[in-house]
């Protein structure tokens, strides 16, 4: 799992980039973590790399061709796209352009249609199989060594689709793909479905006083998230606050101590680690002086779908339904 810069800023990339490798295979990495970032996420210091972070970029653009995106020209409609990002790969057969797809990423797992499709490893990518797949676009949400400038050098187009900062982000993103891919359109009506789809969700949640709080679990080693990352925005427009919040100033994705979690006692638990880890309700009870916890003792821990968690696809409408559920248990027993 991974994070993005500003959300998952270079702090959480230095913190989470062993981390990440290890527990959440979306980052290549990413979530992206919302946590995709940090380890997925980089720097567009390359030509013809676009950081979606960029607030000019162009994504109202007909499916006429040529067309732009930030600083990326596409002169013709691709045809064969390769996609380094399990996020952008869930977002380019969610707006229609998966027949486009040619090869992804090792982490991408999802649709089922990827696969049968070849696999590229996320980490130390081989320049010259991604060139014999004669591309004429390939999107990147983690550029590992040198691989922009030696596809640059090739002539292969580059999009960044680097983790975003919140939803209006994803949004962004997936417009900025149907733009690139000719999917226009199809990019449109899949984020206004989302959009719907989301505000029914948190329109359906009910305040609560005082909020309910949350421990967000990263990995077994306790790494969680503050309310100033990806995931804690989503969890704040639900209402929750995260334990997290305040524990190390200036980390937004604090390593925490069995203690703190303890003296907190947060509301609800959300593991992330269920896939990656093994972890879930019945070994977090087994934790030392975690049985008396009220999210242990009231059934309260939520076991996520790892995969969907680090991600910030369009799939996030499954994880935020996910939540409010949660949510609706604690108010139901209180």
């Amino acid at each position: 799992m991974a994070t993005r810069q500003s959300l998952f800023t270079r702090v959480a990339r230095a913190t989470l980039t062993k981390k990440v490798a290890r527990v959440a295979p979306v980052m290549a990495v990413a979530f992206g973590l919302g946590l995709g970032a940090a380890a997925c996420g980089g720097d567009a210091t390359q030509d013809a790399v676009v950081d979606t972070t960029v607030a000019d970029v162009t994504t109202s653009v007909a499916a006429a061709f040529p067309v732009t995106v930030g600083d990326l020209t596409l002169d013709a409609e691709p045809q064969r796209v390769v996609s380094m990002s399990a996020t952008a790969t869930e977002m380019l057969f969610a707006i229609g352009a998966g027949d486009k797809v040619v090869a992804v990423d090792n982490f991408s797992n999802f649709p089922s249609e990827v696969d049968s499709l070849p696999k590229i490893d996320a980490y130390e990518p081989n320049v010259e199989a991604i060139s014999e797949l004669e591309p004429d676009l390939v999107i990147i949400s983690y550029d590992p060594g040198n691989l922009v400038e030696q596809l640059n050098a090739l002539s292969i187009p580059v999009f960044a689709a680097y983790a975003v900062m919140n939803l209006d982000g994803v949004y962004e993103q997936m417009e900025q793909l149907g733009a690139l891919t000719g999917q226009s359109d199809a990019a449109a009506d899949a984020v206004a479905t989302m959009r719907a789809e989301v505000k029914t969700i948190i329109d359906g949640v009910a305040s609560q006083e005082p909020p309910l709080t949350y421990f967000y679990e990263l990995d077994p080693t306790l790494y969680s998230v503050t309310s100033n990352t990806f995931i804690g925005s989503m969890m704040s427009q639900l209402g929750l606050v995260s334990i997290a919040d305040g524990v190390q100033e200036g980390n937004e994705y604090p390593q925490l101590s069995a203690e703190v979690i303890v003296e907190k006692d947060p509301d609800l638990i959300f593991l992330a680690d269920v896939k990656c880890c093994a972890q879930s309700a019945a070994t977090v009870a087994a934790r030392e002086g975690w049985g008396a916890l009220g999210a242990v003792t009231n059934g309260n821990i939520v076991e996520l779908d790892d995969d969907i968690a680090s991600r910030w696809g369009p799939r996030l409408v499954e994880l935020l339904a996910q939540v409010a559920g949660a949510i609706a248990k604690v108010s139901a027993g209180s």
